[in-house]
């Protein structure tokens, strides 16, 4: 065991590198005869502000039964614009640590902290003591909340951060985000997303048919009723986009996007998430179809009145009104909303701005 070996000076050799303002110093090497007492750093070694980097390495002597005794090379880290802190609680580490204390994070614009899943400890048991040790230190430093994002490979760490109080906060396919709120107060931490989005695609010819879908799974009643191609949005991905390839998907038809005709906004629908479905006159490039029969069981190009007499779709209110904005805009009565890609200086991210015309010289609304 290296107990009681550790700073033999026989057997103990360090060396040390200063980092300051980018550069790198060589350092003498210390040892308990050094004038420094025996395992003890100067203290200003620990309150430079540019931050310095020790790297000790130790080799031990031959034990009489031939074993070599190892100890692990520290890489410790100190600096005023570091987030890493050795040591409990912040306190001044010793040349026994052997492990970070407090987790590798960065601060968010919101006095926040935001743990790296990618520098994890891989022992369950290291991360329990560290969390504790981190929210401890976070705490003293007034932080509000903390994220932490956990692999799927790093499931085994989900019971622990619960047990520290974590709350779930979202989760994908490859990983479950949990939050942590420290201030005082009601949480301030954005909630997760509220809503799913939904199109569907008006598609009509130049004969007055259109494009029509039977489901193959639907309630008994929605049993061979015709309706329009529908279906959910991508994760990143534009409305304008997304029902172009909604209808291609179900029915091979290619399209070109004109317009969104109306929206409906619902709540609790789907997994207690509110809905909003957008309703989009589509162009048809192509008339020959293929079905999807994954989802889909027939398609056709079908008569608009027709269409419009399906008795299950008589009684309906919503549809009701959507036929008759779409008849309107056929009609050149009506104007969508199209999309127009706008920057924000907000976040100088590219985004699609939909409206109608806003001058009479912009009215386009020409239908089929």
């Amino acid at each position: 065991m290296m107990e009681g070996k550790l700073f033999d000076t026989r057997v103990m050799s360090t060396s040390l590198e200063f980092r300051s303002a980018g550069r790198l110093l060589a350092g003498p090497a210390l040892s308990p005869r050094g004038g420094a007492a025996a395992g003890i750093l100067p203290t200003w070694l620990w309150s430079c502000r540019d931050g310095i980097s020790l790297r000790a390495s130790y080799s031990p002597a031959r034990a009489p039964n031939g074993s070599v005794d190892s100890f692990s090379q520290t890489d410790l880290f100190l600096g005023s614009n570091s987030r890493k802190v050795n040591g409990l609680n912040g306190a001044s580490p010793s040349f026994l640590s052997r492990e970070r204390v407090v987790l590798d994070a960065h601060e968010d614009v919101y006095e926040g902290v935001v743990i790296n899943p990618e520098t994890l400890p891989s022992n369950p048991m290291a991360f329990a003591s560290m969390l504790q040790s981190s929210l401890s230190h976070w705490k003293s430093m007034r932080k509000k909340g903390v994220w932490l994002k956990l692999p799927l490979e790093r499931a085994e760490l989900v019971p622990i951060a619960v047990k520290e109080g974590f709350e779930y906060h979202h989760a994908e396919r490859g990983y479950v985000m949990m939050t942590y709120w420290i201030a005082e107060g009601p949480c301030m931490l954005p909630a997760n997303a509220s809503h799913q989005v939904g199109v569907g695609g008006f598609v009509l010819n130049e004969k007055n048919e259109v494009l029509v879908v039977q489901e193959k799974h639907c309630l008994p009643r929605f049993k061979g009723v015709w309706k329009l191609p529908t279906g959910f949005i991508l994760e990143s991905e534009e409305i304008h986009s997304g029902v172009v390839r909604e209808v291609k998907e179900e029915t091979g038809i290619d399209t070109e996007f004109v317009e969104i005709i109306a929206f409906r906004h619902a709540q609790r629908v789907a997994f207690e998430k509110s809905d909003l479905f957008f309703v989009c006159m589509l162009r048809p490039l192509s008339t020959s179809i293929a079905v999807d029969d994954l989802e889909v069981q027939a398609a056709k190009w079908m008569p608009l009145d027709e269409f419009i007499a399906q008795q299950v779709l008589q009684g309906d209110c919503m549809f009701q009104k959507i036929i008759d904005i779409c008849v309107a805009r056929l009609r050149r009565c009506y104007c969508g909303l199209t999309p127009h890609h706008v920057i924000s200086e907000f976040d100088g991210k590219s985004s699609s701005l939909y409206f109608n015309v806003l001058e009479p010289q912009e009215f386009n609304c020409e239908g089929n």
